[in-house]
C-alpha cells in the first residue's frame, strides 16, 4: 500500500459539494484538522460526454473512472464503474494497473449494501443503515465493524466544517491491504454511486 496520509488516516472528511471544472466531477478529502489530504477526481470524459451526463440521466449508462489522489495530486487508487444496466460497481487497481479489488453493489431495493472483494471472494461489505441521514457501517468477512460512515462525527471541528456538505469516515483499526484501500475506496465513491443512481432509472 502506498505510504499516503490519505490511504492511513483514521478520520477522512469528504466534501460532497463537487467542484465542476469543465462539467468534470471533483471531491475535496481533509483530515479532522481541516487540512486537504487528497481528492477524488473524474478522468477521461469528452466534450461531449461530459455535457451529456451534465444534462442527462444518461450517466449511469457510461462508464466513468476516478482517481484518488493525494495532497501532491499523485494517484493512489483508479476506480472504474462499468456502464450500469441495475447495481453499481467499482473496480478497484493501482495507478500501474495492479488490480486491488472490487467494490460490488448487492440490491437496488431496501437497505442497500456493497461487497468488498478480492479476487472475487468477499472480504468485506459496506451497509446502508439509514440512507437519508447517511449512516453506513463497513464490516470484514467475519462481520466485525471496521469503519463507519455518518455525517454527525462529535469530534469533528464545527468552524471548519458543515454537516450539509460533508461526510466523515472513521476507520477504526489498523487494516491490512488489500482490505484498507477497498474500505477508502468505498468509502469515497460511495456518494459517486447513489447519486448517480437517484439521477437516473437504478
Amino acid at each position: 500500500m502506498p505510504d499516503s496520509k490519505l490511504l492511513n488516516e483514521a478520520i477522512l472528511v469528504v466534501n460532497q459539494k463537487t467542484k465542476l471544472i469543465e462539467l468534470v466531477t471533483e471531491y475535496k478529502v481533509f483530515d479532522q484538522e481541516g487540512n486537504e489530504i487528497g481528492a477524488v477526481a473524474q478522468v477521461g470524459q469528452s466534450t461531449a460526454k461530459k455535457v451529456l451526463r451534465f444534462v442527462s440521466s444518461l450517466d449511469q449508462f457510461m462508464t466513468h473512472t476516478y482517481e484518488i489522489r493525494d495532497a501532491s495530486g499523485e494517484v493512489l487508487l483508479v476506480l472504474t464503474r462499468p456502464r450500469k444496466i441495475v447495481k453499481s460497481s467499482f473496480a478497484i487497481t493501482r495507478p500501474d494497473g495492479t488490480e486491488v479489488g472490487q467494490v460490488k453493489q448487492n440490491n437496488v431495493f431496501g437497505k442497500i449494501s456493497f461487497s468488498l472483494e478480492v479476487g472475487g471472494q468477499p472480504i468485506g461489505s459496506l451497509n446502508a443503515e439509514n440512507w437519508r441521514a447517511w449512516n453506513f457501517n463497513i464490516q470484514d468477512a467475519s462481520g466485525n465493524e471496521i469503519a463507519r460512515i455518518t455525517k454527525k462525527w462529535e469530534g469533528l471541528l464545527k468552524t471548519s466544517f458543515t454537516t450539509a456538505d460533508n461526510y466523515v469516515v472513521e476507520i477504526k483499526d489498523q487494516l491490512d491491504d488489500p482490505l484498507r484501500s477497498l474500505v477508502v475506496a468505498a468509502a469515497l465513491c460511495v456518494d459517486t454511486a447513489l447519486k448517480q443512481d437517484a439521477r437516473g432509472l437504478g
